[in-house]
């Protein structure tokens, strides 16, 4: 079972606390200020069950700029936020903050939760869905599904819940448990009887009771008492969950939020970190060297100065290689991503990734200096764009988004996008505005998913030409554009890996079965249709007691796809024959006669009005006539 985290974002007064209750029942918002005021001043944490199955941590995030610092602890270890935009005001100032720290942070999985519906009409809501749509345009969000609620009125919960399941079910990725575990602590304090207690999202790894782990950066050892995962105990914790953990040999008073859990000597405490930083376009700020600044990395907070390492400063959209000089020790690992908002007045002005966390101290514009970050970064451009399409696996990105994510031009990634495409690594697939590039490793493991499903659908459906097309779209590329998703086919089919017949998809080596199981039904099917004639024989009259009816529904189908049978009405089916008659014969008084009525086609072949009716019916359909007036009457189309 996964195990999620969800986390609220949005401005102040929004309904953050009053959406959360709508959906679990329960305030989170603990502190007797909180209440008073009406704003979540602190991290808020509770849970829910989720409809397929178990349980989602939520966290509860301050939207109020001076709680800025606490919104960016809470978000360590989210799977999927909910930005809360409330539809009377709409987007607003700490909205885009939220969404630039939550880009900054990696946050990748989300829902819009366009919240006080109805406090407003829908012409409003409607203008303000625009908007959103507008300000998220480029971002992270931009293909997220957005549900309209009232958290106040219960009114889109459901719709809201069943959304969030069909995300956490199908798109959350499981944090690693097989590295070392790895807990930044949230909130501490004491519990008469059992002592000091921490909280947090444990990002990595697994922790078990009895396990002996160190407190970064205070250099303790301390031993796990119990654990509880919403309110429940525990043998055990695993990466993705909200826990709370006892402590031995170490006082409330001697951690604070921002230490973090992990195995004793399995990280070193530092106060110089080497990153990649890149300002916000929205910023209004230019970060020159030495600047002081707000860091905050995990749950934790630490003034820093600045060391631009490549360049004299850095402005809206840019980045460098820079090294934060820190006030206090941490201890983080490489890859951990970072916030930084200026000293004064506090405004987030970008973030990034911890390229080395424990350097030396490095002196300015030196030329081995800026190649060797360039090799911790990933070394090439090409590598960069490489990573970064393997990343988007299941979604396939663009070059202009590569250039976007990268702050590379369009034509670097065009070069590297070649590069790659030349030495096998990645697909391309042109369409009319962009290319989409796919990673060869993707594209082969999307492939033997793709057969394994195929051969097993083959298998217990033989008497199908395949897979609806459709259906393997929906399986295999939901998130993938249709227009990329048919690309994708086509380069399968011209690999020879998988065959199309008409909209079915199948292995290349599969026929639909014809065997003597088939050969009953069908001639059947056939004998019955023509000792009927024009006297219909509905389809559910038919005889088929050797098979199942889904046996029987297939068979029907490899009829209809051979055009050895047509299908009239609903539930009237007949050989493809009697209507080539019919279409001629109906076509030949139309010359004569620009008018046919139902009783005409009643004599001209014999039958009932019962019957004649769903044959004009059925020339309607394939543009042989057309309705007049009158409702027994047809014209030529």
């Amino acid at each position: 079972m996964k195990h999620v985290i969800i986390g609220t974002a949005g401005h102040i007064d929004h309904g953050k606390t009053t959406l959360i209750r709508a959906l679990t029942g329960r305030n989170t918002d603990r502190l007797e200020e909180e209440q008073r005021r009406g704003i979540t001043i602190d991290l808020g944490f509770t849970y829910f069950d989720l409809p397929g199955g178990g349980r989602a941590g939520i966290v509860d995030v301050p939207g109020h700029e001076k709680f800025i610092n606490n919104m960016v602890a809470g978000v360590v270890g989210m799977n999927l936020v909910l930005l809360v935009i409330a539809a009377d005001e709409g987007i607003m100032p700490q909205t885009r903050e939220h969404l630039d720290i939550l880009s900054l942070l990696g946050i990748k999985k989300s829902i819009i939760v366009l919240n006080k519906c109805d406090l407003v009409e829908e012409d409003w809501i409607e203008l303000v869905e625009e908007e959103i749509r507008e300000e998220l345009e480029g971002s992270f969000m931009e293909q997220a599904p957005l549900v309209k609620v009232s958290a106040a009125t219960g009114e889109g919960i459901p719709e809201l819940i069943r959304v969030i399941d069909d995300m956490t079910r199908e798109e959350v990725e499981e944090k690693d448990i097989n590295t070392i575990p790895r807990l930044p602590i949230d909130r501490v304090f004491t519990l008469s009887g059992f002592g000091t207690i921490v909280t947090g999202t444990l990002v990595s790894g697994t922790i078990s009771k009895e396990d002996v782990l160190e407190m970064y950066p205070l250099g303790k050892e301390c031993k796990i008492r119990s654990i509880q995962v919403h309110g429940e105990n525990q043998k055990e914790c695993l990466a993705g969950q909200r826990v709370a953990i006892n402590l031995s040999n170490v006082k409330k008073s001697e951690v604070k939020r921002g230490y973090v859990l992990a195995p004793v000597n399995s990280m070193k405490n530092t106060d110089l970190l080497d990153v990649k930083l890149e300002i916000l376009d929205s910023s209004m700020r230019v970060l020159t060297n030495h600047a002081r600044l707000h860091l905050f990395t995990g749950t934790s907070e630490i003034l820093c100065r600045a060391v631009l390492l490549d360049k004299e400063e850095l402005g809206p959209g840019e980045s460098g290689f820079v090294q934060l000089r820190l006030e206090e020790k941490i201890a983080v690992r490489r890859g951990d991503r970072f916030v930084v908002r200026f000293y004064s007045p506090m405004e987030t002005i970008g973030g990034g990734v911890v390229l080395e966390p424990n350097p030396k101290i490095k002196r300015r514009f030196r030329e081995d200096v800026i190649e060797e970050l360039k090799r911790k970064e990933s070394g090439s451009v090409t590598d960069i764009i490489a990573m970064h399409v393997k990343e988007h696996g299941d979604t396939l990105i663009t070059i202009s988004e590569l250039a976007k994510l990268t702050a590379l031009s369009v034509e670097e990634i065009q070069e590297a996008a070649e590069e790659l495409k030349q030495e096998g690594s990645v697909l391309e697939f042109a369409l009319r505005k962009d290319t989409y590039l796919w990673h060869s490793d993707e594209s082969r493991g999307t492939l033997r998913k793709v057969l394994q499903v195929l051969r097993q659908y083959e298998a217990d459906y033989p008497y199908r030409y395949g897979m609806k097309k459709a259906e393997v779209q929906m399986t295999f590329f939901k998130k993938t554009k249709p227009a990329v998703f048919d690309k994708i086919v086509d380069y399968y089919i011209s690999q020879g890996e998988i065959k199309r017949v008409d909209e079915f998809l199948c292995t290349p080596e599969y026929e639909v079965r014809k065997d003597d199981v088939y050969e009953k039904v069908s001639s059947g099917f056939l004998k019955a249709w023509k000792q009927a004639g024009f006297d219909f024989v509905r389809y559910t009259e038919l005889e088929h007691k050797a098979v199942s009816d889904q046996v029987a529904d297939d068979i029907l189908n490899i009829l209809l796809e051979e055009k050895q049978a047509v299908k009239v009405s609903d539930d009237v089916y007949t050989l493809t024959e009697y209507m080539e008659e019919a279409k001629d014969k109906i076509k030949e008084h139309l010359k004569e006669d620009p008018v046919i009525t139902i009783a005409q086609v009643r004599d001209m072949f014999g039958t009932s009005r019962k019957s004649a009716k769903p044959i004009l019916e059925y020339m309607d359909s394939i543009k042989v006539t057309k309705k007049t007036g009158a409702e027994s009457e047809r014209v030529a189309y």
